[in-house]
């Protein structure tokens, strides 16, 4: 049944036809039939997906919509918004997953029938996954409630057990009680915690309206989305997502904590029938997990200014220095991610907390469908209304809300959690360490994400100190530039363990990864980040000690660390690495320099010879695409595969496919051997040739892809000609931060084939000269920074 109240944007329209927005707004011009807007405004109008759907198979432009595309607008156009359509599409999707044939039962019939049975149905089946009992409602103690509604011209009660799927309707009872208050139903994401600002000033990511840690599998559907989200999402494929959040305030957040999940009503759950009937059909194709991380990415990355992607790796590194855990809490959990990375075993418990209802819940939710585990789910502000207060668990996996100065500062200063010390209003980060240290069993751990300003500013010094000295803070590790939002700034993992003895000769473990750090925007080295930093954590924990490791970590005693700054940066205090393998590999580089610069001057072009200006009769690439001479594509926003992808600054820097994209159900536009690809930001007169190295990457944003018939076009003489700066002139638009290039507008003169190739013979040999240029200037670069590092550190003699 499709839903004749689900509407869809000219984006969502462009999707559904695989065309561009350009081609919907044509289409709105010319065809006096196309659906009128329903809703949105007069910018962004929106349009009744079913009208829509007609409209365009009626033009031929759509043999049928996919179901996953279907599905994602019925959630998008939801409305009481995408997060309570996510909330009730994964009640659902976890009743699938757990018993399959009670959904069959349940579905059979009308939506009036579904909405009135399923309140009873999710309650008795879901209950005990999240803690509860059955009948008494999902974590709480409160019946789910008999609402009732009407079936076909009667009421019917919609407190039904899991037993009555089929069984008799009840009548409604006389004078019943009001229908319970709706939940979950807020249609925009509430704010959650502070913006990560990192050494506070300046506030970094300070826009960003809220901190969700989320993985996925699909993409993070793009998300990577589903980029599996660290609890970023984010759902798809694996990276985590983690998000910032704006200051949490008492007004925005409960002070006492409330079950993440309550059974949806009947009422909430008719609106939402067709929703769950299309999900649960997508579910038995994909499975019930993998739909809900399909919509979940879908989700965060149709909203990329609320939503921080962290990579699923982190999250991976951090349950990984945390160890096994039949209890689990992450006290700040956004979308699960960091809880989903703790591995699976017999009886295990996990407890989750956000200031956020509707994360809260949606993390419950994923995390059941990722795992056995029981679920404690609860929504409120943790450090002001802490859910679990009895618990001692295992392992404390948080990333906690950078520089929150509104944490509770007055109202908690004698709180008993503050066990190292009251931390002060600019420190709210070692409020969360405390919490974590409190939340722990005797020897367990806690892994938390925190700014590097926290290892260093003077107001935390003394809690910092008694951390130290009692023997709680076991590891800081430096992450490498690019490995969490923000990303120009190396994060620190604190790895810390509620003391069950003081050690006699206690040591604190130094590790900085920042070696790892990729070029470009490809991340950090992941791989390489895992076994360095686990690898001398399990040296560290069988040993008490750790060897020294020049460059990379050491264990320190603590006493070196206890003085007037207690300044944890591990650079600060860790050996330096021999600089480039010392002097014999700097002679290596010296070699590979002088050979570069020989090639250089090999390839240095000819004297210019004059000639009288050019009279060429011109065409433009808009007139070759459209005569056929060549193929234009622009970059895309995901695909079906994971394959390198070719970024605008890789193409500017002239180096390897560094990128990423999320996965989706677009194909991704992959580069030949022989494409000419430009860059349509920046101003510059750039055009790089694909050769069979670069081949096969997909294209990335911002890039628009040149085809040339090679019985017509030479892809050196187009690429040289493109790059003419007279020519990016006045092909080039204007705003007021930025040059964008329509590439449609550039010209070439139309000459034969044969002189095409005497032109691009000249431009492929200045494109050798600039490479070399580039080689040597990097070698030339490594060179002097590890001629300086050398002297500096007495591992080069001057002589």
């Amino acid at each position: 049944m499709q839903d004749n109240a689900t509407e869809v944007t000219a984006a969502g329209i462009a999707r559904l036809a695989g065309v561009g927005r350009a081609a919907v707004s044509n289409w709105r011009r010319r065809h006096a039939d196309f659906p009128k807007p329903v809703g949105g405004t007069e910018t962004s109008p929106s349009f009744a997906l079913a009208e829509v759907e007609a409209w365009l198979r009626k033009q031929g432009k759509l043999a049928e919509v996919p179901l996953r595309e279907r599905v994602w607008q019925q959630l998008a156009g939801h409305p009481e918004g995408p997060l309570t359509a996510l909330v009730h599409a994964g009640c659902v999707l976890l009743l699938i997953h757990e018993r399959p044939t009670v959904w069959l039962d349940a579905s059979a019939g009308s939506d009036a029938r579904l909405a009135a049975v399923l309140p009873g149905v999710l309650e008795e089946v879901l209950a005990p996954r999240f803690g509860g009992v059955p009948g008494r409602g999902v974590n709480s103690g409160a019946r789910g409630g008999g609402v009732n509604v009407v079936v076909d011209g009667s009421a019917v009660n919609a407190a039904v057990g899991a037993g009555d799927v089929n069984g008799p309707v009840t009548p409604p009872a006389v004078n019943s009680a009001p229908t319970p208050p709706r939940v979950n139903s807020s249609p925009t994401l509430p704010t959650v915690n502070p913006a990560p600002a990192v050494h506070s000033t300046p506030k970094v990511h300070e826009p960003a309206a809220t901190r969700v840690t989320a993985a996925t599998e699909p993409p993070t559907a793009s998300a990577s989305t589903a980029a599996t989200a660290t609890s970023s999402t984010p759902a798809h494929a694996p990276t985590t997502l983690t998000a910032a959040t704006t200051p949490t305030t008492p007004a925005t957040a409960p002070t006492t904590p409330a079950p993440a999940l309550r059974t949806p009503t009947g009422p909430q759950l008719l609106t939402s029938a067709p929703l769950l009937r299309g999900a649960a059909e997508l579910a038995a194709e994909m499975g019930a997990r993998q739909t809900f991380e399909f919509l979940l990415g879908r989700h965060l990355d149709a909203n990329p200014r609320q939503y921080t992607l962290t990579p699923a790796e982190l999250a991976g590194l951090m349950a990984d220095l945390a160890g096994p855990a039949r209890t689990a809490l992450d006290p700040a959990c956004g979308t699960g991610a960091l809880l989903r990375a703790v591995d699976s075993r017999p009886g295990q418990e996990l407890y989750a907390q956000d200031s956020a209802p509707e994360l809260a819940a949606l993390s419950t939710l994923r995390l059941a469908l990722h795992s056995r585990a029981t679920v404690h789910g609860a929504a409120g502000d943790t450090l002001r209304a802490d859910a679990h207060p009895g618990l001692h668990a295992d392992v404390v996996l948080c990333h906690p809300p950078f520089n929150e100065r509104n944490w509770g500062h007055d109202e908690l200063a004698y709180d008993p959690r503050w066990e190292y010390g009251f931390p002060a209003r600019t420190e709210s980060e070692l409020a969360w360490v405390q919490h974590a240290l409190a939340r722990l069993t005797d020897g367990g751990t806690a892994v938390l994400l925190m700014p590097p300003a926290a290892a260093s500013r003077r107001s935390g010094r003394r809690i910092r100190a008694d951390l130290l000295r009692r023997g709680a803070l076991r590891a800081v590790v430096a992450l490498p530039v690019g490995a969490a939002p923000p990303y120009n700034i190396p994060l620190h993992l604190w790895v810390l363990r509620r003391p069950d003895r003081t050690p006699a000769t206690p040591e604190v473990l130094l590790v900085d990864s920042g070696r790892f750090a990729g070029e470009g925007r490809g991340g950090p080295d992941w791989e390489a980040v895992r076994e360095a930093v686990t690898d001398a954590w399990r040296a560290f924990t069988r040993a008490g000690r750790l060897a020294d490791r020049p460059g990379l970590a050491r264990s320190v005693p603590v006493i070196e660390l206890l003085d007037d700054d207690v300044d944890l940066a591990p650079a600060r205090h860790l050996p330096p690495a021999a600089v480039a393998d010392g002097a014999g590999q700097l002679t290596q580089v010296r070699e590979r320099l002088g050979a570069t610069l020989r090639l250089t001057a090999d390839l240095t072009p000819p004297p210019a010879a004059p000639a009288p200006p050019a009279r060429w009769p011109l065409t433009t690439v808009g007139e070759l695409a459209r005569g056929g001479a060549l193929v234009m594509r622009t970059g895309g926003n995901g695909g079906h595969a994971r394959v390198p992808v070719l970024t605008d600054h890789d193409v500017l820097a002239g180096t390897a496919p560094s990128g990423t994209l999320p996965e989706s159900e677009e194909e991704a536009v992959l580069t030949e051997p022989g494409d000419v690809v430009v860059p349509v930001l920046g101003g510059g007169s750039v055009a790089r040739v694909i050769d069979g190295a670069t081949g096969g990457a997909a294209l990335g944003r911002n890039l628009v892809l040149l085809r040339p018939d090679s019985t017509a076009l030479d892809p050196w003489f187009l690429a040289g000609f493109l790059r003419g700066t007279a020519n990016n002139r006045q092909a080039s638009s204007y705003a007021s931060t930025a040059t964008r290039l329509d590439v449609r507008r550039l010209q070439l003169p139309r000459l034969p084939l044969e002189e095409q190739r005497r032109y691009g013979a000249r431009f492929r040999a200045l494109d050798e000269f600039e490479r070399a240029l580039r080689h040597a200037s990097r070698l030339g670069e490594q060179l002097v920074r590890g001629m300086y590092d050398g002297l500096t550190d007495g591992t080069v003699a001057p002589d």
